[in-house]
């Protein structure tokens, strides 16, 4: 079985790497960003992609789009640890294998992986209901989708042109959602803003 993680967090893909090497049977490439994942896909074929939502060149689920789009019919799952409920059903809805939250636990998570890869697609549904139910973070009850995209560039320490480039937008506009996630959450600065989100356990 052959994977191909592209996420653009170290630690979360070298723990996923980890992970799913340890089971054995199944060989993994990881990459940091739709572009490497667009060639690694030209180079031969994979059971499975996991794409991360919000890596740079996804702009939301147009990278999703482009990837089933390619030659070779590859399965393709989302994973995220900021995308919504709509989001993730959004992403069912369009013919993905999957989407996968960052707070599955590893045993879960290479379950929903070995399903994937046979075929079938994975739905979250503890994940979906709980947002249904209500049982969404405070931050996240008072930001936009792109704001809390911003706000998690900022809790990695990332320049406002690194964000931007991230998220396919432009300096200027990034600029504009700090002003407004500041507002929201009360802070006075990013180094404010990054330190309500970790301690609210947001990232």
């Amino acid at each position: 079985m052959r994977i191909l993680i592209a996420d653009d967090h170290d630690l979360l893909r070298d723990t996923l790497l980890l992970y799913l090497e340890k089971e054995g049977g199944i060989e993994t490439v990881a990459v940091a960003d739709l572009a490497d994942a667009e060639k690694q896909l030209t180079e031969g074929p994979f059971d499975l992609v996991l794409l991360d939502y919000s890596m740079p060149g996804m702009n939301g689920l147009e990278g999703l789009e482009r990837v089933m789009a390619m030659e070779g019919a590859h399965r393709v799952a989302i994973i995220s640890g900021t995308a919504t409920r709509e989001v993730a059903e959004e992403t069912l809805a369009r013919g993905a294998a999957g989407f996968l939250p960052k707070t599955l636990p590893a045993r879960s998570l290479i379950n929903a992986v070995r399903f994937m890869a046979m075929g079938e697609q994975y739905a979250p549904l503890d994940f979906l209901r709980a947002e249904e139910a209500g049982d969404k973070h405070p931050l996240t009850e008072k930001l936009s989708q792109r704001e809390i995209e911003v706000l998690e560039g900022l809790t990695q320490g990332k320049s406002n042109k690194e964000i931007a480039r991230d998220l396919d937008i432009r300096e200027p506009t990034v600029k504009l959602h700090m002003k407004t996630l500041y507002r929201k959450i009360g802070a006075s600065n990013r180094t404010q803003a990054a330190m309500i989100a970790r301690d609210q356990g947001l990232f």
